[in-house]
């Protein structure tokens, strides 16, 4: 790319069964010139059989919606064989998937997190904030509104753990947390504090490009689709306390 050169629009498809949210959405990130809606879709069924939406770069998913909710299209949209679980680290294929929902302690919105969302937003959010959310997570770099993810997993903290102490993949994601250094270890608590790398480094003595290694090297050995995913672990393990 060339210095006249302008990078592509971030391509964002919109799924939500109610039309004036859609439009909504869709006359606010066009006004955007690094953002374009590629295309709409009223329900999770349409979602998936659409090749707009599975070739779009971020997917701005309502939870709930007919015919096929937004945890079972947010699967849907993902490789096939994605599991939140630790997996061989590769670059991940499919749209990156914002859930919208109306309370920050929706409990689908968790479940649409663990199916490989890259994390949620509430419908009410500023402009601003859902604008710099799809530019966020489509640089894969940072947890989409961190006091309200964390919220949402402080509350469901005691529950993650007990309900996946004999399971498979929990003894998976330990081995995995296992395998970590205690700096990769550290950063994942910080991560899962919701600090950006900027803070991390600050609060460590560090360079970002170190933090931005070690946070690499935590996605790859928990086979993290993205720092959300890698959070969930965290949360799901005992490494993040309420």
């Amino acid at each position: 790319m060339t210095e006249t050169e302008t990078p592509a629009p971030i391509r964002v498809a919109l799924v939500d069964d109610q039309q004036l949210v859609r439009s909504g959405l869709a006359m606010l990130i066009n006004s955007q010139p690094d953002l374009t809606v590629v295309a709409e879709a009223s329900n999770g069924r349409d979602a998936v059989a659409s090749p707009a939406v599975r070739s779009a770069d971020v997917v701005l998913m309502d939870i709930r919606m007919p015919q096929m909710d937004g945890i079972a299209a947010t699967r849907a949209l993902l490789p096939e064989g994605y599991d939140a679980g630790p997996a061989p680290a590769a670059e991940p294929d499919g749209p990156r998937v914002v859930v919208l929902t109306t309370f920050d302690l929706d409990e689908y919105a968790l479940e649409a997190i663990e199916a490989g969302a890259s994390g949620f937003l509430l419908k009410d959010a500023p402009p601003e904030e859902l604008l710099a959310a799809i530019r966020t997570v489509h640089r894969g770099d940072a947890v989409i509104a961190p006091s309200t993810t964390r919220r949402l997993l402080d509350h469901m903290a005691p529950t993650l753990r007990r309900e996946n102490a004999a399971d498979q993949r929990w003894q998976r994601e330990s081995a995995a947390v296992d395998s970590l250094t205690p700096r990769e270890r550290e950063v994942l608590g910080l991560m899962a504090r919701g600090d950006s790398n900027q803070e991390i480094a600050a609060g460590l003595f560090l360079s970002e490009a170190t933090v931005k290694t070690h946070v690499g090297r935590v996605l790859a050995k928990l086979g993290a689709r993205d720092r959300v995913q890698a959070v969930v672990t965290a949360y799901r393990t005992g490494i993040a306390q309420p």
